[in-house]
């Protein structure tokens, strides 16, 4: 099986020193190897993020998640990623195309684990 790895552009509002008004390279990955139920989110400058595929795929519809991460659909076309840590928020949005056309290739690379 194969690692997805596919780059988005983003806007990442946070309390970082990150700037907002620029869409950014956001990067993100599945080995279906390591843990085929889970995605990864890099951001600039931070550790990535780890949380299950089904949460983003969930997400996409209608409001999901709690706790660290949680996804939702913003307007029709776009998606947004809410991280929390000790040290803030970022809250990153995406054209849900790209994250649907990643989800596709995740799907593609390894069968769908069922619970």
């Amino acid at each position: 099986m194969s690692v997805v790895e596919q780059y988005a552009r983003a806007h990442i509002f946070s309390d970082a020193d990150i700037a907002e008004d620029e869409a950014i390279p956001v990067v993100l990955r599945y080995d279906p190897d390591t843990d085929p139920r889970s995605v990864r989110v890099g951001l600039p400058g931070t550790d990535e993020w780890t949380f299950s595929r089904a949460l983003l795929e969930q997400g996409l519809r209608a409001p999901a998640g709690s706790g660290e991460v949680r996804v939702w659909p913003c307007g029709r076309v776009q998606a947004v990623v809410e991280f929390h840590s000790a040290h803030g928020v970022a809250v990153v949005q995406f054209e849900q195309k790209a994250l649907l056309r990643f989800l596709r290739r995740t799907y593609m690379a390894a069968a769908p684990v069922r619970s």
